[in-house]
């Protein structure tokens, strides 16, 4: 359980995240994560960068429970792991792989959004129920996956988009049965891997360096209004439902 690296290829890193029963992270998976990934892009050996996990589903978000049990330290924690996690995909100076199955909701849309291509299984599906959870945030990243008024849309009614339509929109590169996801994703970062390593980092840099948006800010703006909700006692009103029936 946690966070793991490997190499199943040369030039390739696969970090995989693993927190049972629904990959909804701690404060200290997320920082494990942001460290995993930079480990990663920091290895001059490694070209790309393949980002997985283990389980029913990709990301479940943060972990509501504990923010309900520790209050606001765990909030804050929470609030500086995602933004670390989700800066490290966006900065790891080879390109990122996200492998999706099965769920990636809230902080997965954070980690999706910010990697430079999606692989999913045909089972996945992506959502930001943030509203339903007394949260804000990763609309910056959602942004990156589909037209503005879809975004919008999905945000405010916390619905969910399908792995075929986010390929429809041209976010997922490849949709495939969920048995040949991991090996979908190897084969994309193969052919990533065989190009030059060091003209692939500065073909990294550059491309971040045009982007219009600047997705640390723009988040961190976005988390600003979660703390808002929560010195409000809106958003303890809204979590306190979590997961009961009826709500």
């Amino acid at each position: 359980m946690g966070v793991s690296m490997s190499v199943p290829e040369k030039g390739i890193s696969v970090v995989t995240v693993d927190f049972p029963p629904v990959n909804a992270l701690p404060v200290r998976g997320w920082f494990a994560l942001a460290e995993a990934v930079r480990a990663a892009g920091r290895d001059p050996e490694v070209r790309c960068v393949v980002l997985a996990a283990d389980g029913r589903g990709f990301n479940a978000g943060v972990d509501i429970k504990e923010i309900q049990a520790d209050g606001h330290e765990a909030l804050i924690g929470a609030n500086e792991g995602c933004a670390e996690a989700f800066a490290a995909v966006y900065e790891c100076e080879t390109p990122v792989i996200a492998a999706v199955h099965g769920f990636c909701l809230g902080g997965g849309i954070g980690l999706v959004g910010n990697a430079d291509a999606i692989v999913a299984s045909d089972d996945a599906f992506f959502g930001l129920p943030e509203l339903e959870r007394g949260a804000l945030g990763a609309a910056t990243h959602l942004a990156r996956l589909v037209p503005q008024h879809l975004m919008r849309a999905l945000y405010y009614t916390a619905r969910t988009a399908s792995a075929a339509e986010l390929h429809a929109h041209g976010s997922v590169w490849r949709v495939v049965p969920r048995a040949e996801l991991r090996a979908a994703a190897l084969e994309l970062a193969g052919e990533i891997a065989a190009k030059d390593g060091r003209l692939l980092r500065m073909a990294k840099a550059a491309i971040n360096g045009i982007d219009p948006v600047d997705v640390r800010r723009s988040y961190r703006f976005e988390q600003g209004f979660t703390f808002e909700a929560n010195l409000s006692g809106l958003a303890d009103r809204v979590r306190d439902t979590f997961g009961k029936e009826g709500a």
